[in-house]
């Protein structure tokens, strides 16, 4: 099962769009990580809210099933409650440039 949690636009460094959850509503932005100097280190930051608020990163993973490369995002903030957040990036069918943010619950 997976929700959508906002919808994002393309831009030139990564997203931006709105982070839309039940207790808010954010703009947020998905850069490039420019300070990655290992593996081990997100391939992109996300920041929320005019402050730009640091509240997660995001990997390039390839899917098993397709070969499809997404982004896998992890999000946390006190805004968000006490318990990380995970999501995934895919394309709008059909919408060139614009993504959707899908929760996908852990149990």
């Amino acid at each position: 099962m997976a929700n959508a949690l906002g919808y994002l636009n393309e831009t030139d460094n990564g997203f931006e769009g709105e982070l839309a959850m039940a207790t808010f509503t954010a703009p947020i932005r998905i850069s490039k990580n420019t300070d990655k100097t290992s593996d081990a280190h997100p391939d992109f930051r996300i920041y929320a809210g005019s402050r730009n608020a640091d509240i997660g990163a995001a990997w390039n993973r390839t899917s098993r099933a397709t070969g499809r490369t997404y982004l896998s995002l992890t999000l946390a903030d006190p805004l968000i409650g006490d318990r990380r957040i995970f999501a995934n990036i895919a394309p709008v069918k059909g919408q060139d440039g614009r993504h959707v943010i899908l929760w996908i619950p852990k149990s």
